[in-house]
């Protein structure tokens, strides 16, 4: 064991900070946050003594329940990621892997003992780090491909097997670990609480191009865990345990609208700065739209963000809002990454320079782009997302029922999106095609939820669906690529 919060006084709830009112409590998160911020803070891997910094303000403390020291406030999780993602955005990944796929589903699923165990430990200012261990090396989004096994032995289960791409993989205390049985019955998948110490080994480092802060790595593993830190998550099945894999895409909607808000002022103070002749590079035409393309993708992210906080609930099952977390993290993990692009794009030589003293445009784009493939490759949940639909279409085409389908419906008859394109037959191909398109639409009649419930001004809304108009245009002329490709050949 590593420690018990009953013997180490440096585990001992943060009793002040729980009782905190939300906004005192979320100024403490934002001063914290100041340590790290991208401009600044060392492109390495976070040391015990800066995460103590976090959890010493109380980072976890919105995932953990109230029995537990903590706050209890999906809310304030959305928000704890948010402000760290505009200072850092690898820090509130680091935060987000912690409280939302590790210790979320113990929260949520696991037993009364086991909760007794593990929670107290992390409610106080020196708490560990956790992770979530499914990936393998030949099972990456596809999980009926892993490889990695466990057995019901005397007092527990045994695992086998070896994953990696987890973040945290070196140093990581405590993980929640997928693993796979065959029997008569068929195929069982569990779910299982394991500590660094039953036999969690990291046996190779990688160097990842961006998220520095963040280790990754290759974990074997052959570790005895008692009985009960095997998780009741569902009937055992990999359909019943879609909830697990939702709480980090919905977090990515929270961690977009901070990461974006940073990305946006500061691709227009450098090019408001930033001399070309007599003028502003700001002054530019096409500068000018790439900036606004950067706004439009900050509006969007704000107004998913809003939604995942508002209408979501992370303290409980996700399972529901399949549909709806799937497009957050489709639409705003593109966004993000377009947007990067366009402030990398206007900053120039400078934005190709590690450290540049006037703008984190280099980093925020290694940052951002492995987001449309961790956590779900973009083109697999794109493809689930449309077969989601078409299964409830009824027979009809999936862009008539898109125009009639309460979550997409709203942008369809306000912007009068044309998704008739998508009524015909479709193969694999156009169904990751025809996701994006759902997720464009989503975020699309977010935003005029988001617009409504905030006050914003009409403009604002409608110059950011305009790039969704545009995404959606690119498809349909995907479409029409893929069928002279399919004619060529």
């Amino acid at each position: 064991m590593t420690g018990s919060a009953g013997t180490d006084s440096s585990l001992a709830p943060l009793a002040n900070l729980a009782a905190l009112p939300s906004e005192e409590f979320l100024a403490g998160i934002e001063e914290a946050a100041a340590h790290f911020d991208a401009a600044s803070y060392p492109q390495r891997q976070m040391p015990a003594e800066d995460w103590a910094v976090l959890t010493g303000a109380g980072v976890l403390l919105p995932v953990l329940p109230a029995a537990y020291g903590g706050r209890n406030s999906h809310a304030e999780m959305c928000r704890v990621v948010e402000i760290l993602a505009e200072r850092n955005l690898a820090v509130a990944v680091y935060t987000a892997i912690v409280t939302g796929l590790a210790l979320r589903p113990v929260v949520v699923w696991a037993g009364e003992e086991t909760r007794r165990e593990v929670l107290p430990l992390f409610a106080g200012p020196l708490a560990p780090t956790a992770g979530f261990a499914s990936t393998e090396p030949a099972a990456g989004s596809a999980m009926s491909g892993l490889t990695t096994t466990f057995e019901e032995v005397e007092g527990g289960y045994r695992i086998r097997g070896r994953k990696h791409w987890q973040a945290l993989s070196a140093t990581a205390s405590w993980w929640l670990v997928v693993a796979r049985r065959d029997g008569e019955g068929g195929r069982e998948y569990g779910w299982f609480v394991v500590e660094r110490g039953d036999g969690f080994r990291t046996s190779q480092r990688y160097d990842a191009v961006g998220l520095k802060v963040i280790d990754y790595g290759v974990n074997d593993i052959d570790a005895f865990v008692p009985a009960h830190r095997r998780i009741d998550i569902g009937a055992g099945s990999l359909s019943s345990m879609v909830d697990v894999y939702l709480s980090g895409r919905a977090l990515i909607g929270a961690l977009a609208g901070g990461f974006l808000r940073r990305v946006a002022r500061e691709a227009h103070t450098y090019a408001d700065t930033r001399r070309v002749g007599r003028g502003p590079l700001s002054s530019i035409g096409f500068v000018r739209y790439r900036l606004d393309a950067i706004d439009g993708a900050h509006t969007v992210c704000a107004a998913l963000g809003h939604h995942v906080r508002t209408r979501l609930d992370l303290t409980s099952d996700l399972t529901p809002a399949f549909p709806a977390v799937q497009a957050v993290k489709i639409a705003a993990t593109e966004l993000m990454v377009g947007a990067a692009n366009h402030y990398q794009q206007l900053t120039g030589g400078e934005g190709y320079r590690s450290g540049s003293p006037t703008n984190i445009a280099a980093q925020a784009f290694l940052d951002s782009r492995v987001f449309t493939i961790f956590d779900g490759t973009n083109d697999l949940l794109s493809q689930q997302l449309a077969q989601y639909c078409l299964d409830r279409s009824d027979g009809v085409g999936l862009g008539t029922f898109l125009a009639a389908w309460e979550p997409t419906a709203p942008a369809v008859s306000v912007y009068g999106l044309d998704l008739r394109f998508l009524d015909g037959a479709l193969a694999q191909e156009h169904l990751v095609l025809a996701g994006r398109v759902i997720a464009y639409a989503f975020a699309a009649a977010r935003v005029l939820e988001w617009a409504a419930e905030t006050g914003t001004d009409t403009d604002t809304a409608r110059r950011a669906v305009a790039f969704l108009e545009a995404d959606i245009e690119r498809v349909r002329v995907e479409f029409g690529l893929l069928a002279r490709l399919g004619a060529d050949t």
